[in-house]
């Protein structure tokens, strides 16, 4: 189950919000999670969507704690380092332009709430359906496409604000 899920467990920590300085820790308490709660698991929702859901709740908690330390200690998160940007075939250039469209993204997600945060991720970046996300979070499915609508909102005002901040184009 680990191999299987690691990389979706992992962008979701990061996608909701957990910096990549707690994003291990944050990996192993979902597993640590799920190792003490499949036991209990009905097959009623998905999987994926149980899973998701100790996710998000892992996430937040960790994005709380985080939040709750000095700014002294959130300001070691380590910055954009060039150098490290591994060049592969893409070239240097194109990873650290990647890099930076990541960084971006997580940053508008960082202005979206808890709810609005979780439920656009699943939908937007892990192409679950509104049925699935209501399993995940427990929330009820009108109120999921509510906290949708509003993050999709919420995130496209996101872009035109950088868009005419930075000047970008549309191309």
């Amino acid at each position: 189950m680990y191999e299987r899920y690691f990389d979706f467990v992992w962008r979701n920590v990061r996608r909701l919000g957990v910096p990549d300085c707690h994003a291990d820790d944050a990996v192993q308490e979902v597993f640590l999670v799920v190792h003490r709660k499949l036991p209990a698991f009905e097959p009623r929702p998905t999987l994926r969507a149980w899973l998701s859901g100790i996710v998000a709740r892992v996430a937040r908690e960790h994005r709380r704690a985080y939040a709750r330390k000095s700014p002294l200690a959130r300001s070691l998160a380590p910055p954009l380092d060039p150098d490290e940007v591994e060049s592969g075939a893409a070239g240097g250039d194109e990873a650290l332009a990647q890099a930076q469209a990541t960084r971006l993204l997580h940053a508008l997600l960082e202005g979206l709430d808890d709810h609005k945060r979780a439920v656009f991720v699943l939908a937007e970046l892990e192409q679950m359906t509104a049925p699935e996300i209501a399993e995940a979070t427990g929330a009820n499915l009108n109120t999921v496409y509510a906290r949708l609508r509003a993050a999709r909102k919420e995130f496209e005002q996101g872009v035109a604000r950088l868009r005419a901040r930075d000047g970008w184009r549309s191309r």
